[in-house]
């Protein structure tokens, strides 16, 4: 069973170990997840986001799954793409820090989105450090990708 207030913590953990070189950091929080992103105030497209998807989208899942990573959701399928193209070319950089569970390509969803994420399959949400882990991982994606999504 999901917690009422583990995105609001894992909200809290992301905002006080995000490194403050990569902008002003913004983050919305819901009861299902946490989106995050950098400067203007409106939610943007690219984001990095924690949530919490229902096992019936997720292949293994018999409960639910956390899915942790950047998301690409522009209505058009061709600005999705360029922006993963942007991340895909560079994952020598990032493949190191992030593994092999990082997956790039198609969301889970819309079908015109694309991710670089990763899934946590019937996580034990009754872990006294699942939110610590969720946000210090969203923060990994931002530390590796951030960089890289801003070089044109």
């Amino acid at each position: 069973m999901l917690d009422e207030g583990l995105f609001e913590q894992v909200g809290e953990i992301v905002r006080g170990s995000a490194p403050p070189a990569l902008g002003e950091l913004r983050l919305m929080v819901r009861r299902t997840g946490v989106k995050a992103w950098f400067g203007d105030p409106a939610p943007h497209r690219e984001h990095y986001e924690a949530q919490a998807i229902g096992a019936d989208l997720v292949t293994g899942a018999r409960e639910l799954a956390i899915e942790i990573g950047f998301h690409a959701e522009h209505p058009k399928a061709a600005d999705n793409d360029a922006a993963l193209e942007r991340l895909t070319g560079h994952q020598d950089r990032w493949r190191p820090a992030l593994g092999d569970d990082a997956v790039a390509g198609p969301f889970i969803g819309p079908a015109n989105w694309r991710r670089v994420s990763e899934l946590w399959l019937d996580p034990d949400l009754t872990d006294g450090d699942i939110a610590f882990e969720i946000g210090v991982r969203l923060v990994d994606y931002m530390t590796a990708l951030e960089p890289l999504r801003r070089t044109p």
